[in-house]
């Protein structure tokens, strides 16, 4: 469904200007307890700051010095975008108070309500928030593992991996093929892998005008799909191939030693393999109890506390969300209502039911921008699409309205980015 663009506009700045329908009080200084958030990226930054604006003693556990961004790295991998425009670390958010400990949190116990972190220390909490994004499961795609990933990364996590990815379609000869291997849901950034290949597929078209782009997907369906088709027809129609589930695109095996890819119907090797592997919640959520059977972190809608684990809270691409999708937008939404909520809990105070907003961005060409946009709410224990309160792109639109989107990309980018660093 199609929307008008001043509504997508208007849903945009609903999400940024605060992403739930309630605003919690400040906890008075006489109370101040203590929460620590493991996990520093969209969700578990923006978590900590929203929580120390409301009066409590916050704790940030990430042991990397800066975080680098997945949203616009695709980016780097077309090479109009220098990776350094994608690290962002923590100054500001210590500066605002908010404690930044700089380890690898280990385990947590959580009936005793503590973390453990990598020297052996422990820290309290009354409230624990975790935003350990995803991790990789190695495990479920036969031949495909950290090693194989070196040869044909997945360049899901943004840093080493995209920049290994982006060396590799400089080093290949024009005349060589591209694979690209897509999982089936979830996984974080549903639109992420079309967004991938449409960037590589003008990078191929630009600069090695021979070679071609051949992505296998696990699935018939998926995100703006009509747009992006529309799109790869009328800008990419000799650079990139798409072959769904039903065409035989599923993945079954990879096979390293000859940089190739093995599906029910065939054998695909590539001068550049990029297999986007199935994913699960970051470790420290199984580590926490937070972890059901399908890898990810059930919740309660109205605060994201765990389902499994009390006085935990999961936000961003590893809790089950339900409609709402895994994107760096939704991580912020959440933090924010995640926040909202421990500060009402603390109080002895119920949280109220609140909405959340999502505006997915995608790159198709530097100057060609799509979205998609929608309103959640929680219903039966999930969180739910709001009828009739989003929609897409619409189809068809000028190149003008394509090049504003991608601006509006890039501004969304630059206040995401600040609401979670500063």
């Amino acid at each position: 469904m199609s929307v008008a663009f001043t509504r997508r506009s208007a849903l945009r700045g609903l999400a940024l200007a605060g992403a739930s329908a309630f605003a919690a009080p400040a906890v008075s200084a006489q109370t101040r307890a203590r929460v620590v958030v493991i996990g520093g990226g969209f969700g578990g930054a923006s978590c900590a700051r929203a929580l120390n604006r409301l009066g409590l003693a916050v704790t940030l556990v990430e042991e990397s010095a800066a975080y680098v961004a997945c949203p616009f790295s695709n980016l780097v991998l077309h090479g109009s975008r220098d990776i350094a425009a994608q690290r962002f670390g923590y100054d500001t958010i210590r500066r605002e108070g908010v404690e930044v400990v700089g380890q690898r949190a280990q385990g947590v116990d959580a009936a005793a309500r503590r973390v453990r972190l990598a020297d052996g220390a422990t820290l309290a909490y009354d409230r624990l928030v975790l935003s350990p994004g995803v991790d990789m499961r190695f495990d479920a795609l036969p031949g495909y593992d950290a090693q194989a990933a070196d040869v044909m990364p997945h360049a899901w996590k943004a840093g080493a991996q995209t920049l290994l990815l982006r060396r590799q379609l400089e080093a290949m000869e024009d005349g060589g093929l591209v694979v690209m291997s897509v999982p089936a849901n979830p996984y974080r950034c549903p639109p992420g892998p079309y967004e991938r290949a449409s960037l590589i597929a003008h990078y191929l078209k630009t600069s090695k005008p021979k070679s071609k782009l051949l992505v296998l997907d696990a699935k018939d369906q998926f995100s703006k799909q009509r747009l992006f088709q529309d799109a790869w027809k009328a800008l990419y129609p000799d650079h990139l191939e798409y072959v769904p589930l039903a065409g035989g695109g599923k993945t079954v095996e990879v096979v390293a030693a000859q940089k190739s890819v093995v599906t029910e119907f065939g054998r695909h090797a590539g001068a550049v393999v990029n297999v986007i592997p199935p994913q699960r919640a970051g470790s420290i959520a199984a580590t926490a109890g937070c972890v059901d059977r399908s890898g990810w972190c059930p919740i309660d809608p109205a605060t994201f506390e765990s389902r499994l684990a009390p006085f935990v809270h999961v936000i961003g691409d590893a809790c089950i969300a339900g409609a709402m999708p895994k994107s760096a937008f939704s991580a912020n939404a959440q933090a924010k209502v995640c926040a909202q909520g421990i500060a009402l809990l603390l109080k002895g105070e119920a949280a109220p039911e609140p909405k959340l907003v999502n505006t997915c961005y995608s790159f198709v060409a530097p100057d060609y921008g799509i979205s998609v946009a929608g309103v959640y709410a929680p219903a039966k224990g999930m969180l739910a699409d709001v009828a009739g309160a989003g929609g897409t792109s619409p189809p068809g639109a000028p190149q003008a309205t394509r090049a504003a989107e991608a601006d509006y990309a890039r501004a969304w980018f630059k206040i995401a980015t600040e609401e979670a660093f500063g």
